[in-house]
């Protein structure tokens, strides 16, 4: 465009427009390969269709030569514990915590008042019936001893002159020398002497009694305590505390709890004169430290607890027991026969029972069982086994119907 002026005339450009917007220029349509991997996937499983008869036909084969179930040659065996069912005895129990308890006990008091002389016992000492344990000065009881026998002789002597004089009286009064009442008189004045001696020996034999209290035997055989008095000191029959303790250990008891619950089965067999065995363990039920039998059981059920108290008796000739001991005392109450197994190897589910067994080619079988009591570490098979059947007892959670196992027995500890 030209514009003219003046001075001249000079080119002039044009406004520039504003351009439209370029669009981007659009992909050009690729082939779809999707075809292609169709095609891999085609010549995948037509692959496997070939193959896999062919080695499942060898495995079988190899599996039928065996006489077992083919298993894949890439499935590893499952390390497993087996141990044996066996035909045994299963003792039944029942556990409950008890205390060792003195069969008897009795503190040593003094019967008379006066001072300990002599204490003839070592604390600790096993004692026997009738043995000396301690002395009280008799010297007082001996004076009056002596004072009463005196006493007793100066009735005796009046008495014979009472008896003399009645019998002058009564001849005398037959004779009606005399009034007879002074003769019945005198007869009332024998009887008074008599009565007098009576009393006298009465008092004599008691002082005899109270001499006797100043040896002080052991009542009892058994283990004497603690010395509380020492020699010297004054004792009264009114202590409290009493000179020491003596507890019979052989036999000693053992006092129980168990639930109410097992009180009905006990019973039957307790009333049926069974001698019913007690064991006494120590507190973690690891070792054995004694065996008894029942001896009774408490007249009343404890409400608060809702337990029975049984007590046993033990000979414990080995002082295995100790007075005031906590043990956990198990009753034998029944004894069942059959197959038993490890406990850990009875397995349950929503429905049963059941047990792993292995069979000759190493894979497991899953066998439905119903289960009897289960005491400690082993348990009873009621049915679903047979003795001598092997059976999966650790690494079970692994396991299945068929599953092939690498079978080992338990360590010995």
């Amino acid at each position: 465009m030209l514009y003219s002026t003046k001075m001249g005339t000079y080119p002039v450009s044009a406004p520039e427009r504003p351009s439209a917007p370029v669009s981007a220029p659009s992909p050009r349509p690729r082939k779809s390969r999707a075809w292609i991997w169709f095609l891999l996937l085609a010549a995948a499983g037509f692959a496997a269709y070939k193959y896999y008869p062919q080695v499942s036909h060898g495995a079988a084969k190899a599996a039928e030569g065996a006489g077992g179930v083919a298993v894949p040659k890439h499935t590893p065996a499952v390390p497993v514990v087996v141990a044996n069912a066996t035909n045994g005895d299963l003792p039944i129990y029942f556990t409950g915590l008890g205390s060792v308890s003195a069969y008897n006990t009795v503190t040593i008091r003094s019967r008379v008042d006066g001072e300990l002389i002599n204490v003839a016992f070592t604390e600790g000492q096993l004692v026997k019936q009738g043995d000396l344990l301690a002395e009280i000065d008799p010297r007082p009881f001996q004076a009056q001893l002596e004072q009463a026998e005196g006493q007793l002789l100066r009735d005796q002597a009046q008495l014979e002159n009472a008896r003399l004089d009645q019998k002058r009286y009564e001849t005398l009064a037959s004779q009606g020398v005399i009034a007879r009442q002074q003769s019945d008189t005198q007869a009332a004045m024998v009887h008074q002497f008599e009565g007098a001696i009576k009393a006298d020996q009465g008092m004599i034999d008691n002082i005899k009694v109270q001499l006797g209290f100043c040896r002080i035997p052991s009542p009892l055989t058994g283990r004497i305590g603690l010395r509380l008095v020492d020699r010297g000191n004054i004792v009264h029959a009114a202590d409290q505390t009493g000179l020491a303790s003596v507890a019979q250990l052989q036999p000693i008891a053992v006092i129980f709890n168990l639930a109410q619950d097992f009180l009905p089965e006990v019973m039957k067999r307790y009333r049926a004169g069974q001698t019913l065995p007690v064991e006494a363990w120590d507190r973690d039920l690891r070792k054995k430290l004694a065996t008894g039998k029942l001896l009774t059981v408490d007249n009343a059920i404890d409400l608060a607890t809702g337990t029975a108290r049984f007590k046993a008796e033990f000979p414990n000739e080995d002082d295995a027991l100790f007075p005031n001991q906590f043990v956990n005392a198990r009753l034998l109450v029944d004894t069942r026969h059959g197959v038993i197994v490890p406990s850990a190897a009875v397995q349950h589910s929503p429905t049963s029972a059941f047990v792993y067994v292995v069979g000759e080619d190493n894979t497991v079988e899953v066998r439905t069982v119903v289960p009897g009591p289960i005491e400690g570490d082993r348990a009873s098979i009621e049915s679903g086994l047979k003795s001598g059947e092997t059976v999966v007892i650790d690494g079970v959670d692994k396991l299945q119907q068929g599953t092939r196992i690498e079978a080992r027995t338990p360590s010995k500890k």
